[in-house]
Protein backbone atom coordinates (compact mmCIF):
# COMPACT_ATOMS: atom_id res chain seq x y z
CA UNK A 1 0.00 0.00 0.00
CA UNK A 2 1.41 3.17 -0.87
CA UNK A 3 2.31 5.86 1.63
CA UNK A 4 2.53 9.07 -0.96
CA UNK A 5 -0.18 11.70 0.14
CA UNK A 6 -2.77 12.18 -1.90
CA UNK A 7 -3.40 15.72 0.30
CA UNK A 8 -1.56 17.65 2.38
CA UNK A 9 -3.22 19.81 5.27
CA UNK A 10 -1.31 22.73 7.29
CA UNK A 11 -2.55 23.05 11.13
CA UNK A 12 -1.67 26.70 12.53
CA UNK A 13 -0.85 25.81 16.18
CA UNK A 14 -2.00 28.89 17.86
CA UNK A 15 -0.95 29.85 21.21
CA UNK A 16 -3.18 29.73 24.89
CA UNK A 17 -4.49 33.51 24.96
CA UNK A 18 -4.06 33.75 20.93
CA UNK A 19 -6.57 31.53 19.13
CA UNK A 20 -9.24 33.94 18.75
CA UNK A 21 -6.86 36.41 17.17
CA UNK A 22 -4.91 33.92 15.15
CA UNK A 23 -7.91 32.50 13.61
CA UNK A 24 -9.30 35.91 12.61
CA UNK A 25 -6.06 37.17 11.11
CA UNK A 26 -5.78 34.05 8.87
CA UNK A 27 -9.19 34.05 8.17
CA UNK A 28 -8.77 37.54 7.36
CA UNK A 29 -5.82 36.41 4.83
CA UNK A 30 -7.51 33.86 3.25
CA UNK A 31 -10.83 35.04 2.93
CA UNK A 32 -12.15 30.81 4.73
CA UNK A 33 -14.64 30.66 7.09
CA UNK A 34 -14.29 28.89 10.57
CA UNK A 35 -16.02 25.68 10.49
CA UNK A 36 -17.54 24.77 14.35
CA UNK A 37 -14.78 23.98 16.62
CA UNK A 38 -14.44 19.81 17.60
CA UNK A 39 -11.96 18.19 19.95
CA UNK A 40 -12.57 16.97 23.86
CA UNK A 41 -12.15 20.82 24.62
CA UNK A 42 -13.10 22.02 21.06
CA UNK A 43 -9.27 22.94 20.34
CA UNK A 44 -9.77 21.88 16.98
CA UNK A 45 -11.36 23.92 13.75
CA UNK A 46 -11.65 24.07 9.83
CA UNK A 47 -10.48 27.17 7.61
CA UNK A 48 -13.47 26.00 4.99
CA UNK A 49 -12.56 27.84 1.41
CA UNK A 50 -15.79 28.94 0.02
CA UNK A 51 -14.91 27.02 -3.19
CA UNK A 52 -12.58 22.93 -3.21
CA UNK A 53 -11.37 21.05 0.03
CA UNK A 54 -10.09 22.13 2.62
CA UNK A 55 -6.19 21.99 3.74
CA UNK A 56 -5.80 24.91 6.62
CA UNK A 57 -7.16 24.09 9.90
CA UNK A 58 -6.31 25.64 13.45
CA UNK A 59 -5.44 24.15 16.76
CA UNK A 60 -5.66 25.81 20.04
CA UNK A 61 -2.33 25.09 22.02
CA UNK A 62 -2.36 24.06 25.49
CA UNK A 63 1.00 25.68 25.69
CA UNK A 64 4.01 26.78 23.99
CA UNK A 65 4.63 29.25 20.96
CA UNK A 66 2.87 29.06 17.79
CA UNK A 67 4.02 26.70 15.29
CA UNK A 68 3.13 24.96 12.03
CA UNK A 69 2.77 20.84 12.01
CA UNK A 70 1.15 19.17 8.48
CA UNK A 71 -1.13 16.17 8.11
CA UNK A 72 -0.31 14.00 5.38
CA UNK A 73 -3.67 12.38 3.97
CA UNK A 74 -2.96 8.63 3.30
CA UNK A 75 -4.97 5.44 2.51
CA UNK A 76 -3.47 3.66 6.16
CA UNK A 77 -2.30 5.82 8.53
CA UNK A 78 -1.03 3.07 10.46
CA UNK A 79 1.04 1.35 7.10
CA UNK A 80 2.40 4.86 6.31
CA UNK A 81 3.56 5.15 10.26
CA UNK A 82 5.09 1.98 10.32
CA UNK A 83 7.25 3.00 7.07
CA UNK A 84 8.05 6.41 8.74
CA UNK A 85 9.21 4.66 11.03
CA UNK A 86 11.74 2.71 9.23
CA UNK A 87 12.82 5.97 7.81
CA UNK A 88 14.23 7.01 10.91
CA UNK A 89 10.92 8.87 12.77
CA UNK A 90 9.22 8.21 15.85
CA UNK A 91 5.60 7.88 16.56
CA UNK A 92 4.04 10.08 19.48
CA UNK A 93 0.43 8.88 19.30
CA UNK A 94 -1.70 5.93 17.88
CA UNK A 95 -5.19 7.77 18.50
CA UNK A 96 -7.89 5.58 18.30
CA UNK A 97 -9.57 7.64 16.21
CA UNK A 98 -7.27 6.64 13.59
CA UNK A 99 -4.82 9.26 13.07
CA UNK A 100 -0.87 8.54 14.10
CA UNK A 101 1.21 11.27 15.19
CA UNK A 102 4.64 11.10 14.48
CA UNK A 103 8.15 13.55 14.85
CA UNK A 104 10.36 13.14 11.98
CA UNK A 105 14.38 12.37 12.76
CA UNK A 106 14.83 15.98 13.04
CA UNK A 107 12.32 17.09 14.78
CA UNK A 108 9.22 17.44 13.28
CA UNK A 109 5.74 16.78 14.27
CA UNK A 110 2.98 15.88 11.68
CA UNK A 111 0.40 13.47 11.55
CA UNK A 112 -1.00 11.03 9.03
CA UNK A 113 -4.78 10.60 8.59
CA UNK A 114 -7.57 9.14 6.20
CA UNK A 115 -9.88 12.70 5.56
CA UNK A 116 -11.07 12.75 1.90
CA UNK A 117 -9.68 15.88 -0.09
CA UNK A 118 -8.73 16.25 -3.55
CA UNK A 119 -10.12 19.55 -5.07
CA UNK A 120 -7.68 22.64 -4.59
CA UNK A 121 -9.49 25.66 -3.75
CA UNK A 122 -9.15 28.88 -6.44
CA UNK A 123 -7.07 31.79 -4.89
CA UNK A 124 -9.14 34.81 -3.84
CA UNK A 125 -10.08 37.86 -5.55
CA UNK A 126 -10.07 40.72 -2.82
CA UNK A 127 -11.75 44.38 -4.19
CA UNK A 128 -8.95 45.73 -5.99
CA UNK A 129 -8.44 43.13 -8.20
CA UNK A 130 -5.38 41.68 -6.87
CA UNK A 131 -5.15 37.59 -6.19
CA UNK A 132 -3.90 35.63 -3.32
CA UNK A 133 -3.88 32.11 -1.88
CA UNK A 134 -1.63 30.60 0.44
CA UNK A 135 -0.03 27.76 -1.62
CA UNK A 136 3.32 26.41 0.11
CA UNK A 137 4.59 24.97 3.31
CA UNK A 138 8.62 25.35 3.60
CA UNK A 139 10.22 22.91 6.08
CA UNK A 140 13.23 24.95 7.71
CA UNK A 141 15.90 22.54 8.32
CA UNK A 142 19.07 23.08 10.53
CA UNK A 143 22.28 22.52 8.64
CA UNK A 144 23.03 19.18 10.88
CA UNK A 145 19.77 17.40 9.88
CA UNK A 146 19.36 18.67 6.51
CA UNK A 147 20.84 15.61 4.85
CA UNK A 148 18.55 13.50 7.11
CA UNK A 149 15.66 15.33 6.41
CA UNK A 150 15.77 15.14 2.59
CA UNK A 151 16.94 11.55 3.09
CA UNK A 152 13.38 11.00 5.71
CA UNK A 153 10.78 13.04 3.33
CA UNK A 154 11.64 12.58 -0.16
CA UNK A 155 11.05 8.35 0.00
CA UNK A 156 7.97 8.68 2.68
CA UNK A 157 6.34 10.91 0.09
CA UNK A 158 7.45 9.54 -3.07
CA UNK A 159 8.17 13.14 -4.52
CA UNK A 160 10.82 13.94 -6.90
CA UNK A 161 13.81 16.58 -5.38
CA UNK A 162 15.06 18.91 -7.22
CA UNK A 163 18.39 21.68 -5.83
CA UNK A 164 17.66 24.77 -6.43
CA UNK A 165 21.05 25.76 -7.84
CA UNK A 166 22.96 28.28 -5.77
CA UNK A 167 20.98 28.63 -3.38
CA UNK A 168 19.84 27.37 0.27
CA UNK A 169 16.64 25.70 -0.76
CA UNK A 170 15.55 22.43 -2.53
CA UNK A 171 11.38 21.07 -3.62
CA UNK A 172 9.68 18.73 -3.35
CA UNK A 173 7.49 17.99 -5.96
CA UNK A 174 4.00 16.79 -4.99
CA UNK A 175 0.93 16.69 -8.04
CA UNK A 176 -0.25 19.64 -8.91
CA UNK A 177 -3.52 19.12 -7.57
CA UNK A 178 -2.20 19.19 -3.99
CA UNK A 179 -2.91 22.51 -2.46
CA UNK A 180 0.12 23.08 -0.99
CA UNK A 181 3.95 23.25 -2.80
CA UNK A 182 7.10 22.09 -0.62
CA UNK A 183 10.20 23.86 -0.04
CA UNK A 184 12.76 22.75 1.86
CA UNK A 185 15.59 25.64 3.17
CA UNK A 186 18.71 24.96 4.80
CA UNK A 187 19.42 27.65 7.73
CA UNK A 188 22.80 28.96 8.70
CA UNK A 189 22.52 28.63 11.80
CA UNK A 190 22.22 25.60 13.96
CA UNK A 191 18.23 25.01 16.03
CA UNK A 192 16.71 22.07 18.06
CA UNK A 193 14.56 20.76 15.37
CA UNK A 194 12.97 21.70 11.78
CA UNK A 195 10.35 24.02 11.84
CA UNK A 196 7.78 24.89 9.07
CA UNK A 197 6.48 28.19 8.20
CA UNK A 198 3.84 28.99 5.27
CA UNK A 199 4.18 31.01 2.33
CA UNK A 200 1.21 32.91 -0.03
CA UNK A 201 1.51 33.43 -3.62
CA UNK A 202 0.16 37.19 -4.56
CA UNK A 203 -0.51 39.13 -7.83
CA UNK A 204 0.99 42.47 -5.78
CA UNK A 205 3.52 41.83 -2.95
CA UNK A 206 3.06 45.26 -1.46
CA UNK A 207 -0.91 45.55 -1.66
CA UNK A 208 -1.15 42.58 0.24
CA UNK A 209 1.50 43.10 2.76
CA UNK A 210 -0.41 46.73 3.32
CA UNK A 211 -3.49 44.51 3.56
CA UNK A 212 -2.03 42.01 5.76
CA UNK A 213 -0.15 45.06 8.02
CA UNK A 214 -3.92 46.29 8.75
CA UNK A 215 -5.01 42.67 9.65
CA UNK A 216 -2.37 42.88 12.42
CA UNK A 217 1.06 40.85 10.96
CA UNK A 218 4.29 42.51 11.13
CA UNK A 219 6.73 43.09 8.67
CA UNK A 220 10.21 41.48 9.67
CA UNK A 221 12.01 41.22 6.54
CA UNK A 222 11.89 42.52 2.64
CA UNK A 223 13.77 40.78 0.31
CA UNK A 224 14.11 40.31 -3.67
CA UNK A 225 11.25 38.23 -3.96
CA UNK A 226 9.66 37.81 -0.80
CA UNK A 227 9.11 39.08 2.75
CA UNK A 228 8.82 37.92 6.22
CA UNK A 229 5.96 39.12 8.24
CA UNK A 230 4.95 37.71 11.52
CA UNK A 231 1.30 37.20 12.48
CA UNK A 232 -0.60 39.30 15.43
CA UNK A 233 0.49 35.99 17.79
CA UNK A 234 3.94 35.34 16.39
CA UNK A 235 3.91 33.06 14.19
CA UNK A 236 6.38 33.73 11.18
CA UNK A 237 5.39 33.46 7.60
CA UNK A 238 6.24 34.85 3.80
CA UNK A 239 4.35 36.67 1.15
CA UNK A 240 5.96 35.57 -2.46
CA UNK A 241 5.99 37.35 -5.50
CA UNK A 242 5.03 33.68 -7.08
CA UNK A 243 1.91 34.07 -9.42
CA UNK A 244 -1.33 32.59 -7.54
Amino acid sequence: MSTTPYWVSAFLDLPPGGFERGVDFWQGVTGFTLSPTRGVDGEFATLVPPDGDAYLRVQRLAAGPGRIHLDLHVDNPAVAAEAAVELGAHVLVRHESGYVVVRSPGGFTFCFVRHEASVRPRPATWPDGTRSQVDQVCLDLPPQVYDAELAFWQPLTGWDLRDLEETEFARLLPPDELPLRWLVQRLDDPRDQVSAHLDLACDDRDAETARHVELGARVVRVHDEWTVLTDPVGTPYCITDRTP
